[in-house]
């Protein structure tokens, strides 16, 4: 395993042979919120290892042991003016695009509170683990704003527009049973295991096709929310980026082979 420093607040591990790599929220003291230069430093995490092409996997976590994140730093923003606010917005998405625009999948690990931007990291990611302990929502309107990092977009992606609706304009709290039930969060793992269960997920899909795994996300996600027609456009874009792949050819012949494929990523 390698650590690099992203600022003060944001570790990347990458583990074994670097192609599961996590990205720790590591603010302990303000329970992971979302200041400016954490911001910036979770965008900085997000371009390299997009650009790194060892990685297959992003696993999102937490070193805070009763959080994810809590959302935006709001001690902060009380001080900004609001020509200080509108230079911060950037910043800001930066973070939160930054890891939904990753190339790869990836994998949040909650527990404890992920509310508001701290929900928002979550929902820009592909799937979401939590354990009993986690309490997510969106209670942004209960401070006078609305969800900025995604959320009015992310939310009903998930679950709806009705009951994005329902729990945004209500800014109420989902305990771990019943986010799990609207499809808040993905799967449900025993309490204190949500990032060891989450990096174990990202290890099985990262011993598959890193050309597969781009282009299978690039059509998930372009495709969703086109018609029929128009996303199954965007599925053959993708399959024919691949088809003549040397992973294609490798995945082929291993499995002809009976053997583990070897993959050049490429």
């Amino acid at each position: 395993m390698s650590e690099e420093r992203f600022g003060e607040f944001v570790l990347v591990r990458r583990y074994g042979d670097g192609h599961v790599a996590e990205l720790a929220l590591d603010r302990p003291k303000a329970m992971n919120a979302v200041s400016t230069e954490m911001a910036r430093s979770i965008a900085g995490a997000c371009a390299a290892l997009g650009a790194d092409r060892d990685v297959r996997v992003v696993v999102v976590t937490s070193t805070h042991e009763r959080a994810f994140c809590v959302g935006a730093d709001l001690k902060e923003r009380n001080s900004f003016s609001d020509a200080d606010l509108v230079r911060q917005r950037p910043v800001a998405r930066g973070a939160y695009t930054g890891v939904l625009e990753l190339p790869v999948p990836t994998v949040a690990a909650v527990h404890g509170f992920a509310l508001g931007g701290g929900f928002e990291l979550a929902l820009s990611c592909d799937v979401i683990v939590a354990d009993p302990t986690a309490v997510v929502g969106l209670p942004e309107v209960s401070v006078g704003v609305i969800p900025g990092g995604g959320g009015t977009q992310l939310l009903p992606r998930r679950v709806g527009a009705a009951r994005a609706a329902e729990l945004i304009f209500t800014a109420r709290r989902v305990e771990a049973p019943e986010a799990r039930e609207l499809g808040l969060v993905d799967v449900l793992v025993e309490e204190g295991r949500d990032r060891e269960e989450a990096l174990a997920l990202g290890a099985r899909m990262a011993a598959n096709s890193p050309v597969g795994l781009r282009a299978a996300k690039k059509a998930l996600r372009l495709g969703f929310g086109m018609d029929l027609r128009a996303g199954l456009e965007v599925e053959d874009a993708a399959w024919r980026s691949v088809a003549f792949s040397g992973d294609r050819a490798e995945g082929v012949a291993a499995f002809n082979e009976k053997r583990k494929p070897q993959w050049p990523g490429e």
